[in-house]
């Protein structure tokens, strides 16, 4: 089974395991290395003590071929003239043992070897001491089997023990720790797999904890609000454009049957230019509802270096005018956007303003703050304050909007805040005299010419 098919908790304490066993690998060396040593130590300092026998025996004289070690020690006497004079019984026609003392100054020394002459194919310990003798002096041997890497039996059963044991309560605590750290994620999963789009009014647990986990639930809560948001919204949105889409239609439909009930009575001219009208309204609908699509898909258009004061003229210049058109913009305006929707911006606030003016719009285009600012107010009767933040609301026309001007599709302003807002902006509704006044506020490029005018 791969690793990436087990769950978090199996995997870490799977983790844990492995770095604990590690350890104790590491630490039983480490222990045995260091008891090794001090085995080792103890067995010659063993050795050294069971022979100090032979020194009074040198020096008295009474001296014997057989030395009466223990069973599991090896010993040899060498006379001055270097001759093998006492040996263990074992050690009977065997080779000098070692040559420790031949090349050394000491009168002790003490080694581990696998390659004595003595000792073939076996590893001992040897400690090899001088006695001075008016004749010279003599050498002692003693030799043992060495102490195997694990000590004792007794002592790698313990460390074994110890280990494994603090292996498994390792791995036991982590399953148990990560399983109730875990234990919020998995209801926040399970409340989460619970929630369907016709109940986004659920929301998942919150632990008491101020760790990550916490921030994680409120986050989610958070993204199920703004969720909830736009699900309600497009509703709201598509109940709202089946209605009006439905307007126009039901009035084609209503207009094309009765023709069909009275043909000889039918004015097919005027129909034809009722019919042309309702097609009109139709086709800015859908205009209009495939740009606040792109604008909600995120479409990003192709951003430059823009004079706004000379796209407003320019598009001013294109547009018929049904009132008057005061212009007061300031050259030098430069702006970072794409040309095309924020000549829809303009086209959208200049369309609201005819719709309401008497005889006069005022476009204004200027910089302060940083913020290039463009300002399209009429002279007609204005939007109450409580209703500024309302008309941005997509299908709504106002009462005096509707019976002044049926054509609009009431998405003409939250198309234009869409734009501002793609362009790091702003477009509101502000105090005026008269009329309304609609002021777009957009980032100034970071290079700007002199200011000057641009005429009317």
């Amino acid at each position: 089974m791969r690793s990436s098919d087990w769950s978090v908790r199996k995997r870490l304490t799977l983790i844990a395991s492995v770095v604990m066993s590690l350890f104790c690998v590491g630490a039983c060396a480490l222990i045995l290395l260091a008891l090794r040593d001090l085995a080792i130590s103890s067995k010659l300092d063993r050795l050294l003590q069971d022979s100090l026998f032979v020194i009074p025996a040198i020096a008295e004289g009474r001296l014997s071929d057989t030395l009466p070690l223990d069973w599991n020690q090896h010993g040899q006497v060498i006379d001055p003239q270097g001759r093998i004079v006492s040996t263990s019984p074992d050690m009977r026609g065997a080779p000098k043992m070692s040559r420790l003392l031949d090349d050394s100054d000491y009168v002790r020394e003490s080694e581990a070897t696998c390659d004595s002459p003595a000792f073939p194919s076996r590893c001992v310990i040897i400690t090899a001491f001088r006695v001075y003798r008016p004749e010279g002096p003599w050498e002692i041997y003693v030799a043992a089997d060495t102490v195997p890497w694990y000590i004792d039996s007794e002592v790698a059963a313990q460390l074994a023990v110890g280990s494994l044991l603090l292996i498994g309560l390792t791995a036991a605590g982590t399953y148990r720790i990560v399983a109730k750290t875990l234990a919020p994620v998995e209801a926040i999963r399970a409340e989460l797999a619970e929630i369907k789009a016709s109940d986004l009014g659920r929301r998942v647990p919150v632990p008491g904890t101020r760790d990550e986990i916490r921030k994680l639930a409120e986050t989610v809560n958070q993204t199920l609000d703004r969720l909830e948001q736009t699900v309600q919204l497009q509703r709201r949105f598509a109940s709202d454009a089946s209605h009006d889409l439905r307007s126009p239609l039901t009035a084609m439909r209503a207009q094309v049957e009765d023709a069909l009930l009275h043909p000889e009575e039918t004015d097919w001219i005027a129909m034809s230019h009722a019919q042309l009208e309702s097609l009109n309204r139709l086709e800015a609908l859908v205009s209009d509802l495939l740009t606040l699509a792109k604008l909600d898909a995120g479409a990003v258009g192709k951003h430059e270096r823009l004079d706004l004061s000379a796209l407003v003229s320019s598009e001013l210049d294109r547009r018929p005018r049904r009132v008057r058109v005061d212009r007061r913009l300031k050259s030098g305006v430069y702006v970072n956007g794409d040309r095309l929707r924020l000549a829809r911006l303009l086209t959208n606030l200049m369309d609201n303003a005819e719709r309401h003016a008497n005889e006069r719009i005022t476009v204004t285009v200027t910089a302060e703050d940083g913020r290039a600012i463009l300002e399209v107010l009429d002279d007609g009767t204005g939007i109450p304050p409580d209703q500024r933040e309302f008309v941005f609301q997509r299908f709504t026309r106002l009462d005096a909007a509707r019976s002044k001007d049926a054509g609009g599709t009431g998405l003409g302003l939250p198309i234009a805040r869409e734009v501002a807002q793609q362009h790091g902006g702003t477009l509101t509704v502000e105090d005026s005299d008269v009329g309304a006044r609609l002021v777009a506020r957009l980032p100034l490029a970071s290079y700007q010419k002199a200011s000057g005018d641009i005429p009317g």
